[in-house]
């Protein structure tokens, strides 16, 4: 069967969660620290030395996350890589090949596996140095202003916490910048990073498992409403190693000939047209997080070009459309978890209901969009 990052995304899914819920947890405990005493005139002072326990608090919350994500990270790979090569084996079955590698019964490589985890643990490491930081920053901008706020511009302390609070759900726990510059907040750089590795392992284990067979032409399937990362990857053929760029070689065909005796004929070659190598198609961007492309394996002059999916009246830019409308969604789910009172929660849920029609709305419109519920979701304790 062919391999894409889909035979990951249950495995990613739950990774990121844990870092949703730890984002929920860390709202809680600075709202909880801001509405300790609010009303009190010594609020500020009493501010100030709880800011020792905000620090442990958050600390805390910061060591379980990632000693469980490590963790579970740790065991997704390992699973991912061995649905990967499974996939091989099952889309080899029916070749003496695939028989020949079922038989092995190899564990999952443990180095690609560790190379993937080791990747995983160097990419995510800012996101823990970060987060106390980001919590405390915002704790200490609200007492700073706080003293002044009423006599300076008729807001209360109350609705100036509210406001920061308000601020801070909605960037998230925010400042991580990734390779190409792009800044992201705590859970949807987490997301992104579990998505990726883990998608990585599934594909790794097809490929190593393809190679230990003799095995080195892949084709990419065509997905619908493809990014323009992926489009010039789509039904192409690409080798497992070797060198960059275009190229035509002449290699056997998968089917030879016998002969009246049942001896081979002269083999039979069949020209087939390259696009690349994977590593550098990879490279460019296919298989990107939420990549909905998959690998097969290429059998010279058997395998045909993959059939176009056509999608009528639907684009990329709306499937992005729909991405934009699920982190309105859960920002303003943030909102409600920081709200001081009910009237703030009140406006917060208002605004969610409000970005919850328009994803019906824009599914409704668009036939080839499909409207994912756990993208809205901002962890299990909300």
């Amino acid at each position: 069967m062919p391999v894409s990052p889909a035979l990951a995304e249950d495995l990613a899914a739950a990774i990121a969660m844990l870092y949703a819920d730890a984002e929920l947890a860390l709202i809680a405990i600075l709202r909880d620290a801001l509405a300790e005493g609010i009303d009190s005139p010594r609020w500020a002072e009493l501010k100030l030395r709880s800011l020792g326990d905000l620090r442990e608090a958050v600390e805390t919350v910061t060591a379980a996350l990632q000693d469980d994500a490590n963790g579970a990270v740790a065991a997704a790979l390992t699973t991912a890589y061995g649905r990967g090569r499974q996939a091989a084996v099952a889309e080899l079955g029916a070749l003496d090949i695939g028989r020949e590698l079922q038989a092995r019964r190899l564990l999952p490589g443990a180095a690609a596996v560790d190379r993937l985890a080791a990747s995983y643990a160097r990419d995510t490491r800012p996101l823990y140095q970060r987060i106390t930081r980001a919590v405390l920053d915002t704790f200490r901008g609200v007492n700073a202003r706080a003293a002044g706020t009423q006599l300076l511009t008729g807001i209360t302390r109350r609705a100036a916490a509210q406001r920061a609070l308000d601020e801070f759900a909605a960037r998230g726990v925010s400042g991580f910048v990734d390779r190409s510059g792009r800044s992201w907040e705590l859970a949807a750089y987490a997301e992104m990073a579990v998505r990726s590795v883990t998608a990585r392992a599934a594909i790794d284990g097809h490929i190593d498992a393809m190679a230990e067979v003799g095995q080195g032409l892949v084709i990419v399937s065509d997905a619908p409403l493809e990014c323009p990362l992926c489009a010039p990857w789509e039904g192409e053929v690409l080798a497992l190693t070797g060198p960059p760029g275009p190229r035509t070689v002449r290699t056997e065909h998968a089917v030879q000939p016998t002969g009246l005796r049942g001896l081979l004929a002269p083999p039979r070659t069949v020209a087939v047209h390259i696009a690349g190598s994977l590593p550098e198609a990879r490279a460019a961007g296919l298989f990107h997080p939420n990549c909905r492309h998959s690998l097969s394996l290429y059998l010279p002059g058997v395998t045909t070009r993959p059939p176009q999916h056509a999608t009528p009246g639907t684009t990329y830019e709306d499937t992005q459309r729909q991405r934009a409308i699920e982190r309105h969604i859960r920002r303003w789910k943030r909102a409600e978890a920081a709200a001081l009172d009910n009237a703030a929660r009140a406006r917060a849920r208002a605004k969610v209901r409000t970005w919850q029609a328009a994803a019906r709305e824009h599914v409704a419109a668009h036939d080839h969009i499909i409207r994912q519920p756990a993208r809205e979701q901002i962890g299990r304790a909300h």
